[in-house]
């Protein structure tokens, strides 16, 4: 069997999904078929982007192309971010022990809580009254 050269990864965070598709090239992000700066225009959202590659040093070594959806620029940041560490565990097996110190391998569970029924939201009661 012919060694794939792409490499899929899919991250997840809150609701957003991110596709997550690695080729070996020379270090260009594209997300959404735009570029990564003008996809995240927050500096601290191309940082959380850019740290699994950062982390084992290929910046230079992959291409990335993602397909993100649901939930907030933040959230969609973070979901690119498991993919990618995802995505470089199967170009190289290698890599787990970094990625995994860095805490890049874990799926953030934390989600939104379900509104109640006969309630105005997820914890918030509506005013008791004795009488």
């Amino acid at each position: 069997m012919a060694e794939s050269t792409e490499f899929l990864g899919t991250g997840r965070r809150k609701t957003a999904v991110a596709r997550v598709r690695l080729s070996t090239g020379s270090g260009k992000i594209t997300v959404n078929g735009r570029a990564m700066e003008a996809y995240f225009v927050v500096d601290s959202q191309r940082l959380l982007v850019q740290q699994a590659l950062g982390c084992v040093d290929a910046t230079t070594k992959f291409d990335v192309r993602v397909n993100v959806a649901g939930g907030g620029p933040t959230g969609q940041a973070s979901a690119v971010r498991h993919g990618i560490a995802r995505a470089l565990l199967l170009a190289d097996a290698s890599m787990r022990p970094a990625l995994k110190a860095q805490g890049l391998l874990t799926r953030d569970s934390r989600m939104r809580e379900r509104k109640k029924y006969g309630q105005p939201g997820a914890r918030k009661r509506f005013q008791f009254s004795k009488r």
